[in-house]
């Protein structure tokens, strides 16, 4: 059995200056040890690209999922692309890297806490996590502008060819059920996604509303579903550890840099998966600080 260290981050929100000085401080404990990039890594095609060549040269597998921040098409970038292109040119460039995206083979971690299959997903949202009281997407969207609270994603990511990023995220989660129901029941999954794929870690956010824009209804039981020993995410710049139904889920964050000098970091800069380390001896506070959601 291989040694090493299945490890997770995301939201490294590289754009950022100050977030760029943490880069080189993202390190193998061994030479054995993988790497989850669980999306936000930046805005750029080629500062992701870049990432993650200089990710693959330190780890012995990196494996990646998108967050909403690589689906936006900015003026500064030169791939202007609508999303699902956008998205389709990020994982033809991972693969000439060897970083796992979605659309490969599960991957079978091996080293202690295994064996476990990897499996990246990338489900997108569908407005399901609506405001309380809310009867419908219009509805929920309508309170979301009148309250001052609109994910930057309305404005930056264009879904065509599809009507809306909805529509969407419901033929993305349609794949990749049929991609989980065909795995082996008997190896554990680790699932890997951007945003949570159960509502209820987005209980704790500032602004309830941001909540439409981290997941779907649809993904709620795939952990009981399925074989799954861990589930990793991002997006809401929350890191901590829960539980739901005994299954753990780990919110591996770096975020932004007003969050990081706040709470620092009181797991490393690196979250391990596998072998599953144990509760920390000082709990992450389960309170949000949540920066501007638009911002998100």
């Amino acid at each position: 059995m291989a040694e090493g260290r299945l490890l997770a981050v995301s939201d490294l929100h590289l754009g950022i200056a100050e977030n760029q000085s943490v880069l080189d401080d993202l390190r193998p404990t061994g030479p054995d040890d993988w790497l989850i990039v669980a999306g936000d890594v930046a805005e750029q095609v080629r500062a992701v690209e870049a990432t993650l060549r200089f990710l693959a040269g330190r780890f012995a597998k990196v494996i990646w999922t998108p967050g909403n921040h690589e689906l936006w098409t900015t003026p500064q970038d030169p791939v202007a692309l609508a999303a699902p292109a956008r998205y389709r040119e990020l994982v033809e460039r991972c693969r000439a890297l060897g970083v796992v995206t979605p659309e490969d083979p599960f991957p079978v971690w091996t080293g202690p806490g295994g064996p476990c299959a990897i499996a990246p997903v990338f489900t997108l949202y569908d407005y399901s996590f609506r405001v309380p009281g809310a009867a419908d997407k219009q509805q929920s969207l309508a309170r979301a502008h009148e309250a001052g609270v609109v994910c930057t994603d309305e404005y930056r990511i264009d879904p065509a060819p599809y009507p809306g990023i909805d529509d969407w995220c419901r033929e993305r989660v349609e794949a990749t059920e049929k991609a989980l129901s065909a795995h082996d029941p008997e190896l554990p999954l680790v699932l890997v996604g951007h945003w949570p794929l159960d509502r209820r870690p987005t209980d704790i956010l500032r602004y309830p509303e941001f909540a439409q824009w981290c997941g779907t209804e649809l993904t709620a039981d795939w952990h009981r579903r399925f074989n799954v020993a861990a589930v990793v995410y991002g997006h809401l710049h929350i890191p901590r550890t829960t539980w739901y139904e005994d299954v753990r889920f780990e919110e591996v964050s770096l975020g932004y840099p007003r969050e990081w000098r706040r709470r620092g970091h009181p797991r490393g800069l690196l979250r391990q998966i596998l072998p599953y380390p144990g509760p920390p001896e000082q709990p992450v506070p389960a309170t949000s600080p949540a920066p501007p959601p638009a911002a998100t």
